[in-house]
């Protein structure tokens, strides 16, 4: 009898530190959005256009180190995306122009891509077995929650006490730090004898020609435009609209003073949600169609969305939406990496996974971008709520007509 691969090994374990620590650091950028651009006098947009090339470059560059893990070994693909990443941070902290911000958050996005979703999920997919390898993929994306959680509150906290150009440097030796775990990363190849002797370029044609992936690819774009646009203009668009904390209210007493503070906290919270949501989708994906499960994650962040745009805003509401958000906000990417997994196989995982994540990431350009441009010349994010509520209904529905088989035994 075969021997039962545990579910925490090593690879997880240190897969999850990994992508915590690199989705901390993403998930704090939307906290410098305010001082950044009080400091220089800059519009929205031109902070908002960085953190969007920093989500397409982070696109493009997921293939690219999918297949860089692929040819020359995952820890030689994330100690390359450690690097970057941190070369990103630390070239940020001395720009002084919005040219200089746009141009180095290539090298950040770049480095997200070597530190993130598309080269641990397929590790950790390697080494977990059949029967576990939902669930490890719904952990391992369940830690960038975690990030999530901690890293915009504590960026919020470190620039109370110093420039936001200290905390960026303080970041870049964090993220660097993460290179020292690498030794206990090794996982095996995992791949039939038919998967071993085909070349990257024959999976790479058949996917390409198999209508399955291209409604996977279209659907992931509004996981990025509603994900990236609220990290990005969330704290911003609260601190703003929100109406005012007052003195003796429970958010008061429990030290939610501004409401610049409750933006942190609402990120906070969309991430603290998502690790119950991520894993439950995980367990789920094991049990039920990963399409179906998809559509109706899509299909419920739509009426969130549209529900929280049309009533008041206030601390009840912005709390409200964080939990109910959240429990849905990454939810998506176990069941769309697994999904991968099982129709292409997990030889190739990465770089598949990276292109239909490149989907994901055009998405994400245009909601962070399109945020700061409609804010500049309106006043006001309600048409960017709104675009989001229809591509979120559109995904729904693409999923619908995937075929949830795998691609070996479609017939030709």
């Amino acid at each position: 009898m075969e021997k039962q691969t545990p579910l925490f090994t090593p690879v997880l374990i240190v897969g999850c530190v990994i992508i915590l620590v690199s989705f901390a650091v993403r998930a704090s950028f939307g906290v410098f959005q305010i001082p950044i651009a009080e400091e220089f006098g800059w519009a929205r947009a031109e902070f908002s256009l960085a953190i969007a090339i920093q989500n397409l470059a982070w696109g493009f560059g997921q293939p690219l180190f999918g297949a860089v893990a692929e040819k020359l070994g995952d820890r030689r693909a994330i100690i390359l995306g450690a690097v970057i990443y941190a070369a990103g941070l630390v070239a940020s902290s001395f720009a002084v122009t919005p040219e200089a911000h746009q141009l180095y958050e290539i090298l950040v996005g770049f480095g997200i891509a070597g530190t993130g979703f598309g080269v641990i999920l397929a590790v950790v997919g390697r080494a977990s077995s059949d029967a576990n390898r939902s669930m490890s993929l719904a952990i391992a994306t369940a830690a960038g929650s975690g990030g999530q959680v901690f890293g915009a509150p504590i960026a919020e906290w470190m620039l109370s006490m110093m420039p936001w150009q200290s905390v960026f440097l303080i970041f870049a030796g964090v993220v660097l730090s993460l290179i020292l775990l690498l030794p206990l990363m090794r996982a095996p190849q995992t791949a039939n004898k038919q998967q071993l002797e085909e070349s990257m370029g024959a999976i790479l044609g058949k996917a390409m020609r198999d209508p399955t992936f291209t409604l996977i690819f279209l659907g992931f774009f509004s996981c990025g435009y509603q994900l990236a646009f609220v990290t990005a203009h969330f704290p911003a668009f609260v601190t703003e609209m929100c109406s005012p904390l007052t003195s003796g209210s429970l958010l008061h007493d429990l030290g939610i003073t501004t409401t610049s503070r409750l933006g942190a906290v609402a990120i906070s919270l969309i991430g603290l949600a998502n690790i119950a949501g991520t894993l439950t989708a995980g367990w789920l994906g094991n049990r039920y169609s990963k399409k179906y499960l998809l559509a109706g994650i899509y299909l419920g962040r739509t009426f969130i969305a549209a529900a929280f745009i049309m009533v008041p805003m206030t601390p009840a509401t912005v709390l409200l939406f964080s939990v109910s958000m959240g429990a849905l906000w990454l939810a998506t990417v176990p069941l769309t990496s697994g999904l991968i997994a099982h129709i292409y196989g997990l030889r190739y995982m990465g770089t598949l996974y990276g292109i239909v994540f490149f989907s994901h990431q055009l998405g994400s350009f245009m909601g962070v971008w399109l945020g700061g441009r409609m804010y500049d010349l309106t006043g006001s994010y309600t048409m960017v709520w709104w675009i989001g509520v229809g591509v979120g209904l559109f995904s729904a529905l693409v999923h619908l007509p995937v075929r949830e088989k795998p691609l070996a035994s479609t017939p030709a």
